[in-house]
């Protein structure tokens, strides 16, 4: 696609920004209105609760798969610069990255993609969980927790095992990728048509997989038509919320397409929220609702294992899982076991009714 005529009305920073911001909104949206939820997904799979949320989530993930999948065969999406193949990946940071941060949405009762949706409708306490994030993500990407992160992720790379492309170990080309899409989005709609989900609600989560695709495209297309060319990623959010907490701070740096991504988000779920009849300002006064040092410390917790991992659970999961990467496999897992371990230790004598209600933070 030619964005050059984006980029020549709104200047290259401005195209990155507008698309990120596109995006973004109809994320938001469709996150709202389809209650797109890892944490929740996992939980209720946990404890027996249905599979609605879970069927929602695999039609994401499908969806993201296959049509990232069909991009690369088709030769519209190149992956081999990106920061998931051009240098080794850290999987001791993925493994230990991913459970902490499967601990911390446990704690925090919601992922940080979940979180930037929330504040979008009206939650405080998700605004309060991702000014903690941007700290401790802005910390451990290039501040004083660095020292901390840094033996971790060294202990064991794909150096080690030849690779971070999960086609390339099993010596396969694009076919089998698109194969494996058709097969996972095969599954995912059998899993959607015994848990009875709404069309609404299985659009809205096939909506949010195409959102990672388009993510994909719009950055490695735009990028191969600016002067400065644009580092090819798709959607993640523990960055960008932690580059926007340092931007609101400090006024001399230049937003870019993160900032975008994020401001659409908050707006498209701030649009369905209002759609729905859903805006209402929620704080931690909010009977049931757990202390917000507990809200601190996930938040704390997905901030380091975020940046760890590589990725939150739209970062490494959809967008790193929908290439095919090894260590995004390896964190999504790990953050599912983080949150099922978290959930069993923590909230395992909650009452019947607060467990119900601890579904949404």
């Amino acid at each position: 696609m030619d964005f050059l005529p984006l980029i020549d009305l709104l200047d290259e920073s401005g195209a990155a920004i507008v698309g990120g911001a596109a995006i973004g909104l109809v994320f938001g949206v469709l996150a709202e209105r389809s209650a797109f939820c890892t944490r929740t997904a996992v939980l209720d799979m946990a404890r027996g609760r249905g599979l609605k949320a879970m069927a929602t989530w695999a039609l994401g993930f499908a969806c993201a798969l296959l049509a990232v999948q069909i991009l690369i065969g088709q030769g519209d999406l190149r992956l081999a610069e990106t920061r998931f193949f051009a240098t080794p990946q850290s999987l001791s940071g993925a493994m230990i990255g991913g459970l902490l941060f499967g601990v911390g949405m446990a704690l925090a009762r919601g992922c940080v993609s979940r979180l930037v949706v929330l504040t979008g409708t009206g939650n405080l306490r998700a605004l309060f969980c991702l000014a903690v994030v941007a700290f401790v993500g802005m910390a451990t990407l290039s501040g004083f927790l660095v020292p901390a992160r840094d033996p971790i992720a060294a202990l064991w790379s794909t150096a080690a095992i030849g690779g971070n492309d999960l086609l390339g170990h099993l010596r396969l080309g694009p076919v089998a990728g698109m194969a494996m899409g058709g097969v996972v989005l095969a599954l995912a709609v059998v899993m959607a048509f015994l848990a009875r989900i709404s069309v609404w609600r299985a659009l809205g989560g096939a909506g949010i997989g195409l959102c990672v695709a388009a993510g994909w495209y719009f950055t490695y297309h735009l990028s191969a038509q600016l002067f400065d060319p644009i580092p090819v990623e798709s959607l993640s959010f523990v960055r960008p919320v932690a580059t926007t907490g340092a931007l609101i701070v400090d006024w001399s740096l230049m937003p870019a397409m993160d900032q975008g991504l994020v401001a659409g988000v908050i707006l498209g779920a701030l649009a369905g929220a209002l759609i729905g009849g859903k805006f209402r300002l929620q704080s931690f006064a909010e009977p049931g609702t757990p202390s917000v040092f507990r809200y601190a410390a996930g938040a704390a917790l997905m901030g380091f294992g975020g940046v760890l991992a590589g990725g939150c659970t739209v970062g490494a999961g959809l967008s790193g899982g929908s290439i095919l990467a090894v260590t995004a496999l390896l964190a999504l897992l790990s953050m599912a076991l983080g949150a099922v371990v978290a959930d069993r230790i923590v909230d395992r004598e909650l009452p019947a009714d607060e467990k119900q209600s601890s579904r949404a933070a």
